[in-house]
C-alpha cells in the first residue's frame, strides 16, 4: 500500500509518499523560515496561510517524483496533533478531502509518534525495544518504546525544551531567527570554559529535565555584560558554546541514564535537536562504554517533515492498528495531545 501523508503541525508543509513494503518514495518540503525571521518567531496565522499556498503545488511534486498517479495511493496520513491549531486544520482538511474524492482512509497521526519513529527510516534502523529521546522546539522527552504503539514516558521537561532553550538564549545574545541553529553555529568558535552554566537536574536522580534556569543564567550573563559595554563577538561565541554544553550535557546524562535504568542497548534520537553536532558527538562518546547505540533520522529528516507521517501512518497499518475505513471522514486535530494517549 501507498500512503501519501501531510505535515503541517507548525512552520514546516511537509509531504511524502511512502509504500509500507519499498518504504520512502518521495517527499518535499517547504520551510516558512525566511517568512518568520521578520517577526522573531512562528506566527501562527501566516503559517496557516502559507500551508495552504504550499501544500498543493508539493503534493504535485512528490507525485511526480515518485512517478505516481492519484490512482495509486492506497491511503492518505496527516498530523492529527499537537501543533497549532490552524496550521493542523490545513494538513487536515486537505488530506481528508484527498482521501474523500478518492475513497480511500484517512489516518491522523500524532506528530510526535512520527519524529520518534523516523530514525527507522536510516540504514541501519533500530529494532525494538530502544530508549527514544525526543528532543525539539516544543518537547524534550524519553521515552521507552517496544513496539509501535507501545510507548512508555520516562521523563520530560517540566518547564522549557531544549530547543527553547537553544532559541530563547539565541535571541537574549541577539542572534536571528532561528535561534537554535544560529547559536550552536556560533558556538563553533566559542569557548565553552570562559562562563560557567547551570545544568538543571543532572543530579535529580530521576528522568525529567529543567532548562528555564538555564535560560535565566544566560540572560543574567547577558545583563552583567551590558553594564560593561555588551558582548563582543568573542564573548557572545563563549557564551554560546557554554550554553550549547549545558544543554547537551544534561541531554546525554539523562539518556545515558534511561538506559541504564532500562537495561536497553539501542538509543534513538529524534526531532531538530536531533541534528546537533556536538550532541551526536557526546553520546558517541557516552555509548561506548555502555556497548550501547544510538540511532538518528537523517539530518535532512531531523525537523517536521511529511516522510515522518507516512511512515508512521504505514508502521500503525503493517501493525494492525488502523481501521483503514473509507467512509470515515470525520476528524478533529488536538493542539495539545499527550504520547502516551495513542498508546495500544
Amino acid at each position: 500500500m501507498i500512503i501519501l501523508g501531510f505535515e503541517s503541525s507548525c512552520d514546516e508543509t511537509g509531504v511524502a509518499a511512502v509504500c509500507t513494503e519499498r518504504g520512502l518514495l518521495a517527499h518535499a518540503l517547504h520551510t516558512q523560515i525566511a517568512m518568520h525571521q521578520e517577526y522573531g518567531g512562528v506566527v501562527p496565522e501566516l503559517a496557516s496561510r502559507d500551508h495552504i499556498r504550499r501544500v498543493v503545488p508539493l503534493t504535485r511534486q512528490v507525485l511526480e517524483e515518485a512517478g505516481l498517479q492519484m490512482s495509486d495511493i492506497g491511503a492518505v496520513a496527516y498530523t492529527a496533533g499537537p501543533g497549532l491549531a490552524g496550521a493542523l486544520l490545513v494538513g487536515a482538511s486537505v488530506a481528508q478531502s484527498f482521501a474523500w474524492s478518492r475513497h480511500l482512509p484517512a489516518i491522523g497521526i500524532h506528530h510526535l509518534e512520527g519524529h520518534l519513529l523516523s530514525p527507522m527510516l536510516a540504514d541501519p534502523r533500530p529494532d525494538f525495544p530502544f530508549v527514544a529521546l525526543l528532543v525539539s522546539g516544543g518537547h524534550t522527552q524519553l521515552m521507552r518504546v517496544d513496539g509501535v504503539g507501545r510507548y512508555e514516558l520516562l521523563g520530560e521537561t517540566l518547564d522549557d525544551a531544549a530547543g527553547e532553550a537553544f532559541d530563547k538564549s539565541a535571541k537574549l545574545m541577539g542572534l536571528g531567527y532561528p535561534g537554535g541553529p544560529a547559536l550552536a553555529k556560533l558556538a563553533g568558535r566559542g569557548d565553552a570554559s570562559r562562563f560557567e552554566l547551570p545544568r538543571p537536574m543532572l543530579h535529580s536522580g530521576d528522568l525529567d529535565f529543567s532548562f528555564s534556569g538555564l535560560k535565566t543564567a544566560v540572560l543574567t550573563r547577558v545583563k552583567a555584560a551590558e553594564k560593561e559595554g555588551g558582548l563582543d563577538d568573542q564573548a557572545r561565541a563563549d557564551l554560546a558554546a557554554a550554553t550549547q554544553g549545558a544543554i547537551v550535557d544534561v541531554l546525554a546524562a539523562k539518556a545515558i541514564k534511561a538506559l541504564k535504568q532500562t537495561g536497553l542497548r539501542r538509543l534513538v534520537v529524534a526531532g531538530g535537536v536531533g541534528a546537533n553536532q556536538l550532541l551526536r558527538a557526546k553520546l558517541a562518546s557516552a555509548l561506548k562504554p555502555l556497548r550501547a547505540q544510538a540511532y538518528f533520522p537523517p539530518l535532512e529528516l531531523c525537523t517536521d517533515n511529511g516522510a515522518m507521517i507516512a511512515f508512521a501512518a504505514a508502521e500503525r497499518v503493517k501493525a494492525g492498528l488502523v481501521t483503514l475505513d473509507p467512509d470515515a471522514h470525520s476528524f478533529t486535530v488536538k493542539p495539545r495531545w499527550d504520547l502516551a494517549d495513542i498508546a495500544q
